[in-house]
């Protein structure tokens, strides 16, 4: 199921209660549910834990400064934080920052499609836990991601682990008491899907280009760049100087039915 998005709109649903409910408890039951009644279930737990050692490779394969897109809880700008790298996390759960926060890393509650610090400057982004999803528009995340990284810098994505090129238009809800009984339920919003493949097919016309592909864990990620370069998505040499604020996310990929 696809449908056509205005990008920038419907990041804010990640305010609503399900999910801020869920970080907060630092656990689930979280899922997305699309209008047909399909279930695709959340990591929570693993978002609120400590880097693992697949977030920590994916880390040392950071340049510069680093931008979490969809911070969520803030593992990987706390892990970046505690490196001495400079980072800065964003999301537009409020929920999700003032953990980061806590965490003692920096963040800001902020949308990618709105102005940010450090535009055309940042050494890499990540958009991992599923965050290749944001806005349900891939192209408009891609071009955007282009324009606040610096010339030949490095995006690292976590993709969907099997060939998928999905657009929905999904809720946040929890699910109580084992039954499958529908708890409290997000606004809708859209949302994409996408494998390895499908990510590759949007971001040659659009001038990324491949430096690595590799999975762990059972997760798979994909590193491009935004400009030709001879580096490589090695762990960094050098980390880039940019002033970032401080202030005041899904990647489960094997759906349930619903109940």
């Amino acid at each position: 199921m696809s449908t056509v998005v205005v990008p920038g709109t419907a990041e804010h649903s990640w305010s609503a209660d399900p999910y801020a409910d869920a970080l907060r408890a630092g656990r689930g039951p979280l899922f997305l549910r699309r209008g047909d009644g399909w279930l695709l279930p959340l990591e929570v737990e693993r978002w609120c834990a400590r880097a693992d050692a697949v977030d920590r490779e994916v880390l040392d394969r950071c340049e510069g400064a680093v931008l979490d897109v969809g911070c969520g809880p803030g593992r990987l700008v706390a892990e970046l934080a505690a490196r001495g790298r400079t980072a800065l996390g964003i999301d537009v759960s409020s929920a999700a920052v003032a953990h980061t926060v806590g965490l003692g890393a920096p963040a800001l509650p902020r949308s990618v499609f709105e102005p940010l610090p450090g535009e055309g400057r940042w050494g890499s982004a990540l958009l991992v836990d599923g965050n290749v999803g944001i806005g349900g528009d891939p192209c408009a995340l891609l071009e955007r991601l282009a324009r606040l990284l610096r010339p030949g810098g490095l995006l690292i994505a976590e993709t969907a682990p099997l060939d998928i090129d999905e657009r929905a238009i999904v809720r946040l809800v929890g699910v109580t008491g084992g039954t499958g009984d529908q708890g409290a339920c997000g606004t809708p919003f859209p949302w994409a899907r996408l494998g390895t493949p499908a990510l590759l097919r949007y971001a040659r016309p659009l001038g990324w280009h491949t430096v690595a592909q590799w999975s762990a864990g059972g997760r798979c990620f994909l590193a491009l760049r935004n400009r030709s370069t001879s580096s490589s998505a090695e762990p960094p040499k050098s980390t880039a100087v940019i002033n970032s604020q401080r202030a005041r996310k899904p990647s489960a990929d094997r759906p349930v039915a619903a109940g």
